[in-house]
């Protein structure tokens, strides 16, 4: 299990019981003698608990069953562990960290993009071209170590637990010629390829099909069959990667996905389609 899996299920298990025990968020910090700050980090899963704080916070939730204790003392252990993409925090903004640790544990993603191809279905040569562009100043080491971290990525296309991708790209998407017609060539032959996975469907939406809602703005709903809340991540142009967990936003975009699905080719539609771009450009 994946220390995101912990944490949320962890964060999950502590709030029922402080409810179960009548208590407000308030209450426990005075009677742990803690901040209140506190309080909400653990209870929301930003900070991890040591094994003695959580028994002392069970005990004040009057939570005294030893296999519920131990089971949570294994869910903050977990939670605690050190993921593989932290190792990329000296050059990868914090937020995708925290949308990568999301991304991995959830059971199915739903991602629209209206602009270039999603970093998890990126070749190395299309997602090199768009890392020199958009990282500033960044070494050539330091490009090489976010292209390492995307590539790694994919691998959870490939999981076995099966997680479910739908990907829905607005044409713009595989004809902008990012990096020339070699790269992107190779990379729409990498799309109908992946679409070619059970457990991945990625459809485009033409042209033709006008004015649409996702034009706004690219945007991805992360799902969990753990009990815990969806997740929305949208990408704004002045505060970065924002994460949402409002129950109404996520099911408006959820619609809006679905609207989108309607105005696309359809799953095989859509591989035919980047099919003929691909032999387009191979000629």
């Amino acid at each position: 299990m994946r220390p995101a899996v912990h944490r949320r299920r962890l964060r999950s298990e502590l709030r029922a019981a402080r409810q179960e025990a009548g208590l407000t968020q308030d209450q426990v910090a005075t009677a742990m003698d803690w901040s209140l700050s506190k309080v909400i980090r653990i209870e929301g899963g930003a900070v991890g608990i040591s094994t003695n704080d959580l028994k002392a916070l069970l005990a004040c939730y009057q939570v005294t069953d030893d296999r519920k204790v131990q089971e949570l003392i294994v869910l903050a252990r977990g939670a605690r562990e050190r993921s593989w993409w932290s190792t990329y925090s000296d050059v990868a903004n914090p937020r995708l960290l925290q949308y990568i640790e999301f991304e991995m544990a959830a059971s199915a993603l739903r991602a629209f993009q209206p602009l270039v191809v999603p970093g998890i279905l990126q070749t190395y040569d299309y997602a090199r071209v768009l890392m020199r562009q958009f990282t500033g100043y960044a070494s050539e080491q330091q490009i090489d170590k976010l292209i390492e971290l995307r590539m790694r990525r994919q691998e959870i296309l490939n999981s076995s637990d099966q997680s479910q991708f739908f990907f829905v790209l607005d044409e713009a998407v595989i004809r902008r010629t990012v990096g020339g017609r070699s790269v992107l060539h190779e990379q729409l032959l990498r799309l109908v390829e992946l679409a070619g996975k059970s457990n991945v469907s990625i459809e485009v939406i033409p042209f033709s099909a006008g004015v649409h809602p996702g034009l706004e703005g690219e945007f991805s709903i992360l799902e969990f069959n753990d009990g815990n809340d969806d997740v929305l991540f949208q990408e704004n142009s002045r505060s970065g990667m924002v994460q949402l967990t409002d129950p109404d936003a996520v099911l408006n975009y959820r619609e809006i996905f679905e609207q989108l699905r309607r105005l696309s080719f359809g799953p095989d539609g859509s591989t035919n389609y980047l099919e003929r771009i691909a032999s387009d450009l191979s000629g």
